[in-house]
C-alpha cells in the first residue's frame, strides 16, 4: 500500500520523494498551491490491484491509507469497495487513459458523447446517480430539439463508461443499475432507414462527383461495404487475381473477417488507380489517405444531380444507402440469403444457414446475378465498363 501525488500537468502518479515530476513540474510547489491531487494503492484480497483518488490533501490521503490498511487487516473486504466520492469526470479521465478505448475507432464519437454528459453531471459522484437523474437529462435534451437517437447515444456511451468500470471495480454496481433501469427513447428499429438509391439516381449521382469521390461511391454500390470499410482499405487486402476484397476481423463492425467479391466495375476501378509508393491505402487525395468525412462533397454532388441529402430530410440521401441498395439489388437478382449476409456480414441466426459454408465461388456468382439484374437498367449500363454510351 502506498500514497502517491498526481502531476497537475502531465497527470503522472509517482512517489511522494519526487520534488520534481519528469515532464519538469515542481511538485512541491504545485503541492503548497494545492495542485497536486493523492492517490493511495492498495490490493484486494485475490491480488487485484485498486488506486483510488482521496483529494488535494495529504492529510486526507494519510487517513484513508490508515483506514483502508486497517480494513485489510481486519479482512472487511466490502468496505474496500470503490469510494463513494468519484465524480463522473475523474471515472472519465480513467476511462479515457485506457489504451482499449483509445484504439477504439468511435473514440471520438464516444468523447464527444462522454463529454456532454460530463457537462450535465461531471462533478456527481458516480454513486449519488440516480434514474431521475437521467430521466431529466432526456427531458432536457429534448427540449433542446435534440432527436431521440442522439439523446440515447449519450446515454448509452456513458453507460458505457460506467460498465468499463465496474468491470474494473472502479464503481459499486448500483451506478451500473441506475443506468439500465432508464429506457431508451427510441424503440428497437423505429430509427430503420429504407432509403436505396435508385439506378437513374446512382448514375446522376456519380456523374456530378470528382474522381476519388466517384471510385468510393462505386465500390460502395456494387459491395455495400461501409464508409469506414472502403476508406481504411489498403492494397494487402486486394486479391485481384481472386477478384475477391479481403477484410480481416479488425476491419469490420461486426468484428468477422469477410470477403467481398468484385463486381467487373470495382476490378476495374481499383486497376484503374496508382498506388502510392509511401503509403498502402487504396484511396488517396493529394498524397493523403481520405480518412476524413467527406460528406460535404457527397452533398454538393446530390445538389448538382438533383437528389435530396441527408438524414433529416424526407427521403434525403445518406452514404449508407449504398449498403441498402446493394442488399435490396442482391435480394430482387435472386442471391441466396446465405450468401447475401456472407458478403454484407450480416450475423446468421439460422441453424442450417450457420452450417451452410459459402464459398468465394458463391460470392462470385452472386456479384454476377447482380451484374445482370442491374443490367437491366439503361442508367446503369451508363456506368458499366465498356457500355455504349
Amino acid at each position: 500500500m502506498a500514497i502517491l501525488s498526481e502531476c497537475p500537468t502531465c497527470k503522472a502518479r509517482q512517489s511522494l520523494k519526487n520534488k520534481r515530476c519528469k515532464c519538469g513540474e515542481d511538485l512541491d510547489r504545485a503541492k503548497r498551491s494545492g495542485r497536486v491531487r493523492y492517490w493511495i494503492t492498495y490490493r484486494l484480497p485475490g491480488g487485484t490491484q485498486r488506486k483510488e483518488m482521496v483529494g488535494t490533501s495529504i492529510e486526507e490521503a494519510r487517513d484513508a491509507d490508515g483506514k483502508r490498511r486497517g480494513q485489510k487487516r481486519e479482512g472487511r473486504i466490502f468496505d474496500m469497495l470503490p469510494d463513494s466520492k468519484i465524480t463522473f469526470s475523474q471515472l472519465a479521465e480513467w476511462y479515457f487513459e485506457l489504451e482499449s478505448v483509445n484504439a477504439l475507432k468511435s473514440i471520438d464519437t464516444i468523447r464527444v458523447y462522454v463529454n456532454k454528459f460530463l457537462g450535465v453531471y461531471g462533478d456527481m459522484p458516480v454513486s449519488d446517480i440516480r434514474p431521475a437523474d437521467l430521466e431529466n437529462l432526456q427531458a432536457r435534451r429534448r427540449r433542446e430539439g435534440l432527436k431521440e437517437k442522439t439523446i440515447d447515444d449519450e446515454l448509452n456511451y456513458s453507460k458505457t463508461m460506467i460498465i468499463k468500470a465496474f468491470d474494473n471495480g472502479k464503481v459499486g454496481g448500483d451506478p451500473l443499475r441506475v443506468f439500465r433501469r432508464v429506457k431508451k427513447l427510441l424503440k428497437g428499429h423505429a430509427n430503420a432507414r429504407d432509403r436505396a438509391i435508385s439506378a437513374d439516381e446512382f448514375s446522376r449521382l456519380v456523374g456530378e462527383c470528382p474522381r476519388h469521390l466517384k471510385d468510393i461511391l462505386t465500390i460502395a454500390y456494387w459491395t455495400g461495404m461501409r464508409k469506414g470499410e472502403i476508406t481504411a482499405l489498403t492494397w494487402d487486402k486486394i486479391d485481384m487475381k481472386g477478384r475477391m476484397i479481403r477484410l480481416e476481423a479488425a476491419d469490420t463492425k461486426e468484428g468477422k473477417a469477410k470477403s467481398v467479391p468484385m463486381a467487373t466495375i470495382v476490378y476495374e476501378v481499383l486497376k484503374a488507380i496508382v498506388r502510392a509508393l509511401h503509403d498502402s491505402h487504396v484511396f488517396m487525395y493529394y498524397g493523403k489517405p481520405i480518412t476524413r468525412n467527406f460528406s460535404q462533397g457527397l452533398k454538393s454532388a446530390c445538389k448538382k444531380a438533383g437528389i435530396e441529402w441527408g438524414r433529416d430530410v424526407k427521403g434525403g440521401f445518406i452514404f449508407h444507402d449504398l449498403r441498402h441498395s446493394f442488399i435490396t439489388d442482391m435480394r430482387r437478382a435472386g442471391v441466396d440469403r446465405t450468401v447475401r449476409m456472407a458478403i454484407t456480414g450480416h450475423a446468421i441466426r439460422d441453424m442450417d444457414q450457420r452450417y451452410d459454408v459459402v464459398e468465394d465461388s458463391d460470392k462470385l456468382v452472386a456479384i454476377r446475378q447482380l451484374e445482370v439484374y442491374r443490367a437491366g437498367s439503361a442508367d446503369v449500363a451508363k456506368v458499366l465498363p465498356g457500355a455504349a454510351v
